[in-house]
């Protein structure tokens, strides 16, 4: 009884990681796979690491408050991990409003929210690249090390996790602003252009004449930096084993 009480729990905080971690938490996954996968990781985790130490009681009050500190455990240290792909989708969705595109926003199935067509491109490119350099290996790894770091039934809810929190909360904004700053700026100048044409010759339509323009210079841009893109959002998920350690660190 002790050994299904450690193996249910173990599920949970993995169930829990799952739902909210990149590419376990796509809405496009099954659910019966994504609960496939967690018994099983669950089940592996149970054989390898050491359960001597955890104390376990056969009480309905323990059950309840042990499932609840597993559950929120495994929605925190996965909900963290998708910040980067957050900054992704909102640097695409500056881009899209800069070139036009924001008034064709389309809806997002697998994350529940509303964005352009840049963004998606971005977004999904992003996850691309973070399953060709094995961030799933990693996540999946951070798991297991979260059972060391924090035993089953600890509180997570520290001063640390909170600044953790803030910190990659805020770097979403950076993020974003960095990836899309060249287009940014490309665009600014060309809205000083479109502002002096329009005092030059207040007769034309400025605006309708150069969205065309637009499209077709942001697409030109986003045709020629998207190996630095590539580059820089493979940076950014390769850096995933140190903010794992250090989110576990947190939480401990």
């Amino acid at each position: 009884m002790t050994d299904f009480v450690l193996v249910l729990l173990i599920t949970i905080r993995i169930t829990g990681a799952f739902i909210s971690a990149p590419i376990f938490g796509n809405k496009a996954l099954p659910v019966l796979v994504k609960l496939f996968l967690s018994l099983f990781i669950a089940y592996l985790l149970f054989l390898t690491i050491d359960t001597s130490n955890i104390q376990i009681e056969l009480s309905l009050w323990f059950l309840v408050v042990s499932a609840i500190k597993e559950i929120l455990t495994g929605l925190v240290l996965g909900f963290m991990l998708n910040f980067v792909f957050y900054a992704v989708l909102y640097a695409g969705a500056f881009i899209g409003f800069d070139m036009g595109l924001a008034i064709s926003n389309m809806f997002d199935p697998a994350e529940g929210v509303s964005g352009n067509a840049v963004g998606e491109v971005l977004y999904f490119t992003a996850l691309l690249v973070f399953i060709l350099i094995n961030g799933h290996h990693y996540v999946i790894e951070g798991f297991s090390f979260s059972f060391l770091a924090i035993p089953i039934g600890s509180s997570i809810l520290t001063q640390s996790l909170s600044d953790v929190l803030i910190k990659y909360s805020a770097q979403v904004f950076v993020i974003a602003l960095k990836i899309a700053s060249p287009i940014i700026v490309s665009f600014f100048l060309v809205h000083i252009a479109e502002g002096i044409i329009a005092r030059v010759i207040p007769q034309m339509q400025v605006f309708f004449v150069t969205q065309p323009l637009k499209i077709g210079l942001g697409f030109l841009m986003l045709a020629s930096i998207a190996p630095i893109y590539v580059y820089v959002v493979k940076n950014l998920l390769k850096n995933y084993e140190n903010q794992l350690v250090e989110i576990i660190r947190a939480m401990s």
